[in-house]
């Protein structure tokens, strides 16, 4: 059977992944509350457990905040570090410190 060739993978989506995290714990809590007036009934048909796991995940979500949190400042340093540094190399001329550019050539 032929080979197909290999399409190139697609550059990742970008998403606003604190926000979507962000929805996710508030619904968590809310889940909590809702379900924290019926614990007695809960517990009485075996699922007193399932505030605490609201709860739980409300919780882990907080972690997933922070997470995500550190993770977009960092991307945004390092994107603005790459910014510096191709208008640095822009501001010298374009060359990468060879002495080989186009301000250090003689005809």
């Amino acid at each position: 059977m032929p080979k197909t060739p290999l399409h190139p993978s697609p550059p990742p989506l970008e998403a606003n992944d604190v926000a979507i995290v962000g929805a996710g714990t508030v619904l968590w809590f809310v889940g909590f509350l809702a379900l924290l007036p019926f614990q007695g009934t809960l517990s009485d048909h075996g699922h007193g457990t399932w505030p605490w796991i609201c709860l739980s995940g409300g919780l882990l979500g907080l972690i997933g905040l922070w997470y995500c949190r550190a993770r977009r400042d960092a991307i945004a340093r390092s994107r603005a570090a790459e910014a510096a540094d191709a208008a640095a190399r822009m501001a010298d001329g374009g060359d990468s410190g060879t002495g080989s550019g186009p301000a250090t050539q003689s005809d």
